[in-house]
């Protein structure tokens, strides 16, 4: 048993949004993305299929060259492949859930091109 707080120790990041690993358990990882508002994660894409839920805030998601407005309690899913980006329209929480095989690094990485 593996437990997790979305609210516990959360920081924001003025210069990019912040990612922290939160749980990982056999078949996934659990990721908090903070966002301030107006940062962006800028088009990107995951080699695994992914969840995004939002728990806080608003967010813009284009994927598919659409831009869907999610809002606190919007759930996506995406397949392995598929381009997206994310801008926040405040300050938002992210959960991401990543395949166990997938890594948190990428996530990283993304927030910081």
């Amino acid at each position: 048993m593996n437990t997790a707080f979305f609210y516990k120790d959360l920081e924001y990041s003025e210069d990019k949004p912040a990612v922290t690993l939160l749980l990982e358990t056999s078949f996934t990882k659990e990721i908090r993305i903070a966002l301030k508002k107006h940062q962006i994660m800028k088009e990107h894409q995951a080699p695994f299929p992914i969840i995004v839920q939002i728990i806080e805030g608003k967010i813009d998601f284009g994927v598919n060259n659409r831009i869907l407005k999610l809002e606190k309690g919007g759930i996506i899913t995406l397949e392995g492949g598929v381009p997206h980006d994310l801008k926040a329209l405040e300050d938002s929480i992210i959960r991401l859930t990543l395949k166990k095989i997938d890594k948190a690094s990428r996530v990283e990485k993304v927030t910081s091109e």
